[in-house]
């Protein structure tokens, strides 16, 4: 048995019990010791780790080869701090010397309709807005393994979505284009360090070949214990369960914290969404 990998599955499922796979890679190997960094050294990503970190993003697959994303780099420590005031008051936002923000965007598919003198009419449709959405997080996933590939940490910031309007005026950002979220760079320090977050079990989230309910129960019983032993070890101010904690996020519409309004945003930012 391969000591290493078998703590690396422990790790990602908090279950020691858990057998590591036979099937196994450098590149899984990689995934699996990916882990949310909130706490960064100020060194800056190079420019030349910002072109690796894009290619890798633009190497991703795209929807009919449309690439309808694209990424703002934000360096600027005080378009930063505006960026965290406007996200929540996060202090890695802030922190982290470079944040990416990733833009569904509609508005360079236009432009280019109006290049060719075509008719854009399915731009739209709530489908093309899905399709840059889409885009847009393959392309940052792409990204967040590039960039811990070269010794970086990130963490992303779904919170962008909260002032969706105030984000594309602070960026300057087009009609038919949106913040979808953003993506914490930077070097981690290793006075805060961060550890593995484990994950639900692969029976809770694997079907076989029809989607059970019922058959995610146990799993998801195994995973509430796993996460409070997680909470506790990392001293995390969480007093409930997964289970409690996540049932929390949707209670209702002010728990999204913004984003019940997202809907009349994407139509302010030109999205019509038929």
């Amino acid at each position: 048995m391969n000591i290493a990998r078998q703590q690396l599955i422990a790790a990602r499922y908090g279950d020691a019990s858990q057998p590591a796979p036979a099937a196994w890679s450098p590149i899984i190997e990689h995934l699996l010791k990916h882990r949310s960094v909130r706490a960064y050294l100020p060194d800056p990503v190079s420019d030349e780790q910002l072109a690796a970190i894009v290619a890798a993003a633009q190497s991703a697959s795209s929807s009919s080869n449309l690439q309808a994303w694209s990424v703002i780099a934000v360096r600027d420590a005080a378009r930063r701090a505006k960026l965290a005031e406007l996200t929540g008051k996060q202090p890695q936002v802030g922190e982290a010397p470079l944040q990416l923000v990733w833009i569904a965007d509609l508005a360079r598919l236009e432009r280019v309709t109006q290049i060719t003198q075509r008719p854009g009419e399915a731009l739209d449709y709530l489908e093309m807005f899905l399709v840059a959405a889409i885009d847009a997080a393959v392309a940052a996933q792409n990204a967040a393994v590039a960039a811990e590939s070269l010794g970086l940490g990130i963490v992303y910031t779904g919170t962008m979505r909260n002032q969706p309007e105030e984000i594309a005026e602070l960026l300057g950002l087009p009609p038919k284009t949106i913040a979808m979220f953003g993506l914490c760079v930077g070097r981690p320090d290793p006075a805060r360090p961060a550890d593995i977050k484990p994950r639900l079990p692969q029976s809770v989230v694997l079907h076989d070949e029809r989607y059970s309910l019922d058959a995610q129960t146990p799993g998801i019983e195994t995973y509430n214990a796993a996460m409070a032993r997680f909470y506790e070890e990392q001293k995390m101010k969480v007093h409930a369960t997964w289970a409690v904690h996540s049932s929390k996020r949707v209670a209702n519409a002010g728990a999204l914290s913004g984003r019940d309004r997202l809907t009349e945003a994407l139509h302010a930012r030109g999205f019509a969404l038929k």
